[in-house]
């Protein structure tokens, strides 16, 4: 996952270096002239210590044995123009596996034997020049230095056992069994209160995933912390900069949290209907989060969004956005994050099946295309005009070391990019040539007709091109003005296979290594080439100029003018340190340095706007009587984002008091997120509530057969028993006066123990309580009516309220809408209430009374909706309408449907119009030759029944599609039928199905009519 690349440090070094075979050999700096090293090994890792000193580890593996046969340790201190052979100083019959380099005192270094053959470890602390040898009485599979303290190691073992050393591995201490691997972390200096806090993911005796912390050298039960109550999903912890990310998976689905420095754990909040599928965090640089999210109607994309401080509440800043998977099987994002500039990334964006490049300068605020050059490789004019043609980039960063990728940016040479890519309508795996940039990716110029590795030396003051290729090479190219012309240069006398470059870290220094072989059969062959003797000075003030960051000419980036110092081009100058940004300016703040806050979207005109789902004066879950919240405008400023006054005032959230609310959301959890006890044990439970307290009842709690008392806020009993996750309520949205409704209470999962229901009907004020999931009711009065379900079940209840419309008589009129809407509808009862909202409010903009409709989205796909017109009285408190008056508004409705008046934005850019459905019925029987003169004479008998029910209502349905229904003393069967009968009880869930709580009641109403 891209979040681990947080864990930094590791041993992710030796990991990357360990499979590549490599022989070594040398050159001169000035004649390239190259000296062989009989080396016989085949797996090479290489560490640069300092300026001058290398060491390189090889191993000879034999395939036949399956095993290492043999390795040699080789140390340089002239970088890498004379080779010593260590052999003798770490034991002649020793065989090495890993070299680790200690990052924060790369003088100290650690070897480690092959586990197969014994388990030790060799330490040195000076640069690899003597080694002591340490027993070892587990066998080291990876491990995680400090990023402060030097001799403070985690070691993690074969055996999923983890082991800490403040002595830099001399001693070693066990910390946990059962950790899960990669999924242990060091506490980051500032977000927690001690350096030596280690955050694991442990597994208990019964197989869950919990998220604890401890300290290096005691993680007892006693002493260790539990920052997230109860239980996790495997395999997803994940600690980076100020950051806790876990994941829990409940009613089939995954949901995501996240700690802002350390403190308590809030649900990360994705738009509504998102409902993601899996998530990568890519980056959490700046205080701010930006994560990949697969939504529940993706498979090949990822939509990027981009949180608030705290990391809770997202907004979208890119949709389908490309992914793959590499041979490993883990998911890669077609983005990328230029280095050097903030807040500029490339994505790889799907458009109508095709893959567009993308470029944004604010965190993903605003998107363009990239203009294609002007000119080919040859002068000749390109003629590609935007949108219809641009530039497109191969994004894939190599896992390599000795290979480039297919784009590469420095911190240390701001602006320039060098990418392989193809100009035209989408991005393609044909016709592919190498770009550079210079300015930030405002313009790009072609550079090469075929795929290159591209090294950056003297801090992208000289870049060096070796061609992909399968054929052996002699020569490489150099450029010295970013790219603009290049040279030809030999780095050798023999045609050499070429099978990666390596330059020295830090790309202060004009030196690289070539690693490749003569021929297949040959010996593996390293050649240093040092371009120093180029330069004859160092760069001096007046060899540089500045430049000034832009996004076609819009000077303003994130807040601020920055301007860099380049190197003038036609100076031929050593530039050494990175001289970093000359001037940064803050600028006046304007819209364009906001973003849309949470629930919100930008349309066509710049506006954000609330999006169809969210409710602006739903109040935060936080504010309670008596605090303040902040109301937002709409509107977010882009973290990080440095800009002043202006429109910053306008566009800031306003502290608001929060009102008085009723208490709601009661919630009963153990401490330790268990369900069950032993007998004689004390158990401590959380009692969470979502709004203030208002009233206390004791409840009684059954432990054992002992009875506990405390106060809450809500009448509840509870037990110890398995978990209720989710509780929908299915009944009918309209029925008739006097008529039974039947009721039912649909859970997930279906089996949790002994249940208990509690039944609220309209305003009574007394519960009815059964042991059944369903129940039948009647309503007497007009009007709309409420019914509520509690459902208890051990420690937890749940509740679930729906609103059912009761009259004499009203009308139906089947809705259908423009397929569009089959996109975007997963199918859920949140949903359907949503878009039904939506449709109502679209309906009364054309003049359609509040109170005479009542629109319901119907489960299953296409989506379709019943749209009812009901009766109310009157402002004056005069009769209700009449049958006539009922009429008369279907008659209005059905011309605005069929003139397609009724229209509404789902989303921006996706506009979708309603229609009137036109049903057609299908044949009673089939009308073959074959079927005898009986068959016949039934179907007369049919047609003729038929034709005496359609004079008996011609007077009734006037208007094709719609429906009436009338309280009468002869039409006793005319109702609304209930979802969920009677008769039936709760659905059973296979589970091979898996089926959400959401599935099931759909599976449930699509085998009823929502009416006659």
């Amino acid at each position: 996952r891209a979040a681990d690349s947080g864990r930094e440090n590791s041993d992710l070094c030796g990991r990357l270096f360990r499979h590549f075979p490599y022989q070594l050999s040398k050159c001169s700096s000035n004649s390239f002239n190259y000296v062989k090293h009989p080396l016989t090994a085949r797996l090479t890792m290489i560490f640069f210590l300092c300026l001058q000193v290398i060491l390189i580890l090889t191993k000879l593996y034999d395939y036949n044995l399956g095993s290492i046969t043999e390795s040699s340790l080789w140390r340089s201190t002239d970088y890498g123009t004379t080779y010593e052979k260590l052999n003798d100083k770490v034991g002649l019959k020793t065989i090495l596996s890993y070299l680790y380099v200690c990052p924060t005192n790369k003088r100290k270094i650690m070897l480690l034997t092959d586990p197969e053959i014994e388990s030790s470890l060799l330490i040195s602390s000076d640069e690899g020049a003597t080694y002591q040898k340490y027993r070892l009485n587990f066998y080291i599979h990876s491990m995680l230095f400090h990023p402060k303290q030097e001799d403070w190691i985690l070691a993690y073992s074969q055996d999923q056992k983890l082991y800490s050393s403040v002595e830099f591995g001399r001693r070693w201490l066990l910390l946990q069994e059962t950790v899960t691997p990669n999924r242990f972390y060091w506490s980051r200096m500032g977000t927690s209160k001690e350096p030596d806090i280690v955050h694991l993911e442990t597994k208990t005796v019964d197989g869950h995933a919990q998220y604890i912390t401890c300290r290096m050298q005691n993680c007892s039960e006693a002493v260790r912390s539990k920052p997230f109550p109860g239980y996790i999903d495997s395999d997803s912890l994940i600690v980076q900069d100020d950051y806790v990310f876990v994941q829990l998976t409940s009613g089939g689905r995954p949901h995501y949290y996240v700690s802002y420095w350390r403190n308590a754990f809030s649900q990360m909040k994705f738009p509504k209907y998102a409902l993601p599928k899996d998530m990568h965090v890519i980056s959490t640089d700046e205080n701010q989060v930006f994560a990949a999210v697969q939504e529940w109607n993706q498979n090949d994309t990822y939509n990027l969004y981009i949180s608030d401080t705290r990391g809770v509440y997202f907004t979208l800043a890119l949709e389908n956005v490309k992914s793959s998977r590499d041979l490993e099987g883990n998911v890669m994002i077609d983005l990328y994050e230029v280095a050097g500039i903030k807040g500029m990334f490339l994505a790889n964006k799907k458009i109508d099946n095709q893959v567009k490049t993308f470029i944004t300068y604010n965190k993903g605020r605003d998107w363009h295309l990239l203009q294609a050059p002007d000119t080919d490789l040859r002068g000749n004019p390109i003629h590609c005009l935007l949108p219809y043609c641009s530039l497109h980039l191969h994004l894939k960063v190599s896992e390599n070391p000795y290979t480039s990728g297919n784009i590469a940016s420095r911190d240390t040479a701001p602006g320039i990019i060098v990418a392989s890519g193809n100009i035209g309508s989408e991005l393609s795996d044909q016709d592919i040539s190498m770009f550079v940039s210079s300015d930030a990716g405002n313009t790009w110029r072609q550079i090469f007709e075929e795929e290159h590795s591209v090294l950056y030396l003297d801090q992208g003051g000289v870049l060096v091109a070796m061609k992909h290729t399968s054929l052996p090479i002699r020569h490489l190219w150099l450029s010295f003005d970013e790219g603009r012309s290049w040279s030809k240069y030999s780095f050798t006398s023999i045609p050499l296979f070429v099978d990666g470059v390596l330059g020295e870290p830090g790309e202060e220094t004009l030196i690289m290594t070539v690693f490749g072989h003569f021929s297949h059969r040959s010996e593996w062959q390293l050649v240093k080439v040092d371009y120093k003797s180029i330069f004859d000075r160092r760069c001096a003030e007046d060899d540089y100029r500045p430049w000034q960051l832009h996004s076609q000419g819009e000077a303003c980036i994130m807040g601020a003018k920055r301007i860099y110092k380049k190197r003038k081009s036609e100076k031929k100058c050593m530039q050494g340190k990175y001289a970093g940004a000359m001037a940064s300016q803050p600028c006046v703040c304007t819209e364009a340095d906001f973003d849309c806050d949470y629930g919100f979207e930008r349309h066509s005109n710049g506006q954000c706007l609330p999006a169809f789902w969210y409710n602006p004066s739903t109040l935060s879950k936080d504010c309670s009587l008596g605090q303040s919240y902040l109301n937002s405008t709409g509107y977010r400023k882009v973290v990080s984002n440095n800009c002043t006054d202006g429109v910053r005032e306008q566009y800031t959230a306003k502290p608001q008091q929060c009102p008085g609310k009723a208490p709601r959301g009661l919630r009963v959890v153990t401490s330790d997120g268990t369900l069950t006890s032993e007998q004689g044990h004390n158990v401590t439970f959380l009692m969470q509530l979502e709004e203030v307290l208002k009233y206390l009842a004791f409840v009684p709690i059954v432990l054992n057969s002992a009875p506990v008392f405390w106060s809450v806020s809500y009448p509840s009993q509870f037990c110890v028993v398995c978990p209720l996750e989710h509780v929908h309520l299915s009944l009918p949205f309209v029925t008739t006066k006097n008529k039974e409704v039947n009721a039912t209470a649909v859970l997930w999962p279906s089996q949790v123990g002994t249940l208990i229901y509690i039944w609220w009907f309209g305003n009574n004020t007394e519960p009815l309580i059964t042991l059944e999931g369903n129940i039948a009711f009647t309503f007497s009065a007009e009007g709309m009516n409420t019914i509520t379900v509690q459902v208890s079940a051990g420690n937890t209840i749940l509740q679930d309220t729906k609103t059912i419309a009761v009259y004499e008589q009203f009308r139906s009129l089947r809705l259908s809408f423009s397929p569009n809407l089959d996109e975007y509808n997963p199918d859920i009862p949140e949903w359907r209430r949503d878009v039904s909202r939506v449709i109502k409010i679209a309906l009364v903009e054309v003049s359609i009374p509040n109170k005479h409709i009542l629109v319901a989205i119907l489960p299953g796909l296409p989506t379709s909706a019943e749209l009812f017109i009901l009766p109310y009285n009157d402002a004056t408190g005069g009769n209700r309408q009449t049958a006539e008056d009922l009429q008369q508004i279907s008659e209005v409705l059905a011309q605005k449907l069929n003139q397609n008046s009724i229209q509404f934005d789902l989303k921006p850019g996706v506009r979708i119009f309603v229609h009137a459905a036109h049903l057609t019925a299908a044949p009673l029987i089939d009308v073959t030759p074959s079927h005898s003169g009986s068959a016949m004479l039934m179907l007369l008998s049919v047609v003729f029944v038929g034709l005496a029910v359609f004079v008996i209502y011609k007077f009734k349905r006037k208007i094709p599609g719609i429906n009436v229904y009338a309280k009468m003393q002869n039409e006793k069967d005319q109702e609304m039928v209930s979802p969920g009968s009677q008769n039936e009880s709760i659905p059973n869930v296979p589970q091979r199905e898996l089926m959400t709580p959401e599935q099931l009641v759909d599976e449930k109403l699509e085998t009823r009519p929502i009416g006659k």
